[in-house]
C-alpha cells in the first residue's frame, strides 16, 4: 500500500487527510440544521456568496452577518468533496468575530494549514472557500452603499 505525506506526516491511502479535516468533514460547524433554516437565514444574511460550479463538482455558498465591522455569524452550504465541506466549515469558524478587514486577509493557504493539509490534487477546495467568503462580504459592502 503507498503513502501520502499530509503536513509532515504519513498516512496509509486509504484516508489522505488530517485529524482537522475528518473532524470538520465527520461534524461540520456552523452547517443549517434544515432546509427550512437555509431558506429563512437567506432573507437575514447580510452577505451572500457564491462560487464554483456544478459542473466542475464544488460549488460554494457562504451567508455572513456583519455588526459593527465585524462578522458576528457565518453559515454555508456546500457541494463537493471532503476537502470542499472541510474547508468551508474550516473558513466559517475562522472568521466569526473578525472584522471585515481580518477576514479579507485569510487566503487559501491559511484554511490549509488550520485544515493540517490537504492532498495537492485538493488545494482548489479551499480556494472555492476563499472564493465565496469575499464574495459575501463584497455583496455586504455592496449593500451598505445603496
Amino acid at each position: 500500500m503507498s503513502e501520502f505525506e499530509v503536513k509532515g506526516y504519513k498516512q496509509n491511502c486509504g484516508w489522505l487527510y488530517s485529524d482537522e479535516v475528518k473532524e470538520h468533514f465527520f461534524s461540520p460547524k456552523n452547517l443549517f440544521k434544515s432546509l427550512e433554516e437555509a431558506k429563512q437565514y437567506e432573507k437575514d444574511a447580510d452577505g451572500i456568496g457564491e462560487v464554483g460550479s456544478p459542473a466542475c463538482g464544488d460549488v460554494m455558498k457562504m451567508f455572513i452577518k456583519v455588526k459593527d465591522g465585524r462578522i458576528t455569524d457565518c453559515k454555508w452550504q456546500t457541494f463537493g468533496c471532503a476537502s470542499a465541506i472541510a474547508s468551508t466549515s474550516m473558513l466559517s469558524t475562522m472568521v466569526i468575530g473578525k472584522t471585515l478587514e481580518e477576514a479579507k486577509k485569510i487566503k487559501a493557504k491559511d484554511i490549509v494549514d488550520e485544515l493540517g493539509g490537504l492532498p495537492p490534487r485538493k488545494i482548489h477546495c479551499s480556494v472555492l472557500g476563499d472564493q465565496a467568503l469575499r464574495a459575501a462580504i463584497e455583496d455586504y459592502e455592496k449593500k451598505q452603499k445603496k
